[in-house]
């Protein structure tokens, strides 16, 4: 396999990101499915994350019990009530209104914040398969699903992102977790080959893998990153790139290069550890800013 393409500011000249459009529904539509009773702020931090990336539009389906202060906590959303499993997740009951939400969205995030893994495969699969034009991003413990059934997605019109730590991945892939440890690529392409998807693994570094096999790797990062939330914030910040138009390939490497750099920029201003996932989202828009003016100057 060839060796991975380090993703920094001295590619996107090469690869650029679309522009934003002017107004909302040229940015997209983006429905997040997730939340539970007892991690509710997840989906807080994914919406928000989208939307500084330039998502358009956010829709909200979350459980029936946090719905209210959800709604509260992002004005910007439409925010819907979904019935709860006994674990305090989206009960499957709910994939019939998921479904009808999902219909008019660009772009479908599925896992921030839910908690029990036999809950979410149980709405998966009632759900994913009533998708096909939506751009889909799975997170976390929602690859619960591609564990079960790895070719679950290959039905989409556009590949999805599977947005994953090194533990999700080796339990995607029925391995032990020091074997991703060894060879995160690896893996990774594996798994896109397997399940037709991009996979985004992080880690201290982050790797991008197509089925293709083509590899983009991610060194921004510092390790105050590794906290609560911090994996929200990566993939609401692919979500709002693929809603923008972005292809998913490109969407989960610049989303891992979005995520560290906002780790980075905090980390001068707050200190190396210490700060909160909930601020990476406000470092993202500068960050986008930055790689745009760059790309402009004259030589690139």
């Amino acid at each position: 396999m060839s060796e991975p393409v380090h993703v920094d500011e001295s590619l996107f000249a090469q690869w650029p990101l679309p522009e934003p459009g002017s107004e909302k529904n040229a940015r997209g539509t983006i429905l997040m499915v997730g939340g539970s009773a007892t991690v509710p702020g997840a989906m807080l931090l994914a919406g928000d994350a989208a939307l500084r990336a330039g998502g358009g539009k956010l829709q909200v389906a979350t459980t029936d019990s946090v719905a209210a202060q959800m709604a509260v906590a992002i004005p910007e959303a439409l925010v819907s009530r979904m019935p709860e499993s006994l674990s305090g997740d989206i009960s499957a009951e709910a994939a019939d209104r998921i479904a009808e939400l999902a219909d008019g969205a660009t772009a479908v995030l599925i896992g921030p914040g839910m908690t029990d893994p036999g809950a979410a495969v149980r709405l998966l699969r009632e759900l994913v398969p009533r998708l096909s034009h939506q751009r889909v991003v799975v997170d976390a413990l929602a690859s619960a699903y591609v564990t079960e059934d790895v070719e679950c997605l290959r039905h989409l019109e556009t590949r999805a992102v599977l947005t994953l730590n090194h533990t999700e991945l080796a339990l995607t892939l029925g391995v032990d977790r020091a074997e991703v440890d060894d060879d995160p690529l690896g893996w990774a392409r594996r798994l896109a080959e397997r399940a037709e998807a991009v996979v985004l693994c992080g880690g201290e570094d982050k790797y991008v893998a197509t089925p293709e096999g083509e590899g983009w790797c991610v060194t921004a990062g510092v390790p105050g990153l590794g906290v609560s939330g911090s994996g929200d914030v990566q993939a609401g910040i692919v979500t709002g790139l693929v809603a923008g138009g972005a292809d998913p390939a490109q969407a989960a490497a610049w989303g891992g290069w979005l995520h560290g750099s906002a780790g980075e920029s905090l980390a001068r201003s707050v200190g190396p550890v210490g700060f909160l996932a909930r601020e990476l989202p406000g470092a993202v828009p500068p960050l986008l800013a930055r790689l745009r003016e760059v790309s402009a100057e004259p030589g690139r």
